[in-house]
């Protein structure tokens, strides 16, 4: 009985979409290009918060000189008192002999041949976890016996935090007016869609139809129309991203030093994520559609 009634469930929901080629074609169509722009935006900010990421972890770093006064060994037991300061993920002691070595690589070697490298200081390179906290941080290190001075660019910081924020709250605003209009567009479809059916609607109420045996065959047409217009999407997302990616590699120099995330990655969010709102969009719209042919 059951799976008779799925059977039939099926049937009806298949046979309303054939009967009525054009307005399920034009449903399709509408969920897929609804979901496209979606999905397009929500990979860009997907996108453009690993490019901030991958600029922070770059910029996450701090050097603290150790006082001059200290010997090699005794500089060196800062580092353990380093690594229990919060926030720090990492550090790495360089003596003055390395970054006298450092500065010549990097300079004009002529300027440092007057100069011996007691000249430097010991210091340790400090890897933070969070550089929203890199002030915090600093002013905790240069709290530490042993420790001169720190240099942070907090400015980078500050600048980065600022545009992780902005980028957050826009894309959170977009995402939001992107949904209820999409939604708004793929519902009203659906509901114009079966409203060419209210002749039918209204012959099955006049034999004693229930609402339920009414509803159901509109809701599983929703959902299979949901789920067609996710698929479509999604393949064509897929297109649409492969094609950017490969012109980003085959670009100028300045845009083959922006990763991209390659689809690969993303393939279970986008799939899954465009199926479950097609679905719900479809399943939504068959019974808000249907609701009003209902009433007594």
């Amino acid at each position: 009985m059951f799976f008779n009634r799925i059977g039939y469930l099926l049937r009806s929901g298949f046979s309303g979409i054939f009967s009525h080629g054009l307005m399920s074609f034009v449903t399709v169509t509408v969920v897929a290009a609804c979901l496209i722009i979606m999905g397009s935006f929500a990979l860009l900010v997907v996108n453009i918060d690993k490019l901030i990421d991958e600029l922070e972890g770059s910029n996450d770093q701090m050097v603290a000189f150790v006082d001059e006064t200290l010997m090699d060994d005794s500089a060196r037991v800062l580092e353990e008192k380093l690594l229990q300061v919060p926030n720090v993920s990492s550090v790495s002691f360089i003596t003055r002999d390395e970054a006298m070595e450092e500065f010549k690589k990097d300079f004009d070697t002529e300027l440092f041949e007057s100069l011996g490298s007691d000249a430097l200081r010991h210091r340790y390179v400090i890897h933070l976890n969070d550089i929203g906290k890199m002030e915090e941080t600093k002013e905790l290190v240069e709290s530490l016996d042993g420790i001169a001075r720190v240099k942070a660019h907090l400015e980078y910081a500050r600048g980065f935090i600022s545009m992780r924020n902005i980028v957050s709250a826009v894309s959170f605003a977009l995402t939001i007016i992107l949904t209820i209009v999409s939604f708004f567009i793929m519902t009203n479809t659906i509901k114009l869609a079966t409203y060419t059916r209210r002749e039918e609607i209204a012959v099955m109420r006049m034999v004693g139809a229930s609402n339920s045996f009414i509803r159901l065959p509109f809701v599983v047409e929703g959902l299979i129309l949901g789920a067609a217009g996710g698929i479509i999407a999604f393949f064509a997302e897929w297109g649409i991203y492969s094609l950017l990616v490969n012109r980003v590699a085959a670009g100028s120099e300045g845009l083959q030093l922006i990763t991209v995330i390659p689809f690969s990655d993303l393939i279970s969010p986008v799939l899954f994520g465009f199926l479950g709102i097609g679905i719900a969009v479809g399943v939504f719209g068959g019974m808000s559609a249907i609701r009003s042919y209902l009433k007594v």
